[in-house]
């Protein structure tokens, strides 16, 4: 068990040392994601209550598609000079890659999504400063969620020659419930609610999570031998 946390703490040192030396990866997610608010800021009035109820699904939706540009740049590091190769030639667990390239993604999700959401605040003129820990635990889910199914995903669709779309297409079905739980519990937790009244919404994400982490976790091994 240590050797395989090694590993996995190897891997995820690796990228994110790779990526605070280029920054090439979050800084096109945040500019993304930039515009995406950006564009709703014009569409609605900002402190109307539509928006109110629209700011759940725009955080969302500028996370899920920043977060799918990141995934692709994910793996396509590791093309370059057969690097996956030279991982697969090592002794290290496909399992320990899995998690630390999944924990990577989710140290670059949480880092956008804290971007995110100030810009949130700025544009669309929404109140989240007295919710924000309890807004805290449905992100976290929901991004635990994304990258344990994109990760997958990313690593299956790398070595193919339609990739960018490729990837949204597998991914995108398969998190509806995670991103259908996280936009709820948001809205509800936005609106005033407790955490007992969003408990559904929060246990349909946290299964997600955890049954699909388990499950990708299990299944990276075969993704690495094709």
């Amino acid at each position: 068990m240590s050797l395989f946390i090694s590993q996995t703490l190897a891997i995820l040192e690796k990228d994110l040392r790779t990526e605070w030396r280029t920054k090439e990866r979050l800084s096109a997610m945040a500019f993304f994601a930039f515009l995406v608010v950006l564009i709703f800021n014009f569409v609605f009035k900002p402190g109307s209550p539509i928006m109110q109820s629209a700011a759940p699904g725009i955080f969302w939706i500028a996370t899920t598609f920043a977060g799918l540009m990141g995934l692709g740049r994910a793996f396509a590091i590791e093309k370059q000079n057969d690097c996956l190769l030279g991982l697969r030639l090592t002794p290290a667990d496909p399992g320990a890659i899995f998690l630390g390239k999944m924990l990577g993604n989710v140290a670059a999700m949480l880092l956008l999504e804290a971007l995110i959401l100030p810009i949130l605040v700025i544009f669309l003129d929404i109140e989240i400063v007295g919710v924000l820990p309890r807004l805290c635990i449905p992100i976290i889910l929901g991004t635990l969620g994304f990258a344990s199914v994109g990760t997958l995903f990313a690593a299956m669709s790398m070595n193919t020659r339609l990739q960018e779309a490729l990837l949204p297409i597998l991914t995108l079905p398969v998190l509806v419930p995670a991103l259908l739980a996280a936009v709820e519990a948001f809205h509800g937790i936005l609106a005033g609610d407790t955490l007992s009244e969003v408990a559904s919404w929060l246990q349909l994400g946290g299964a997600f999570a955890g049954l699909f982490c388990a499950a990708c976790l299990l299944l990276f091994e075969f993704v690495l031998e094709d």
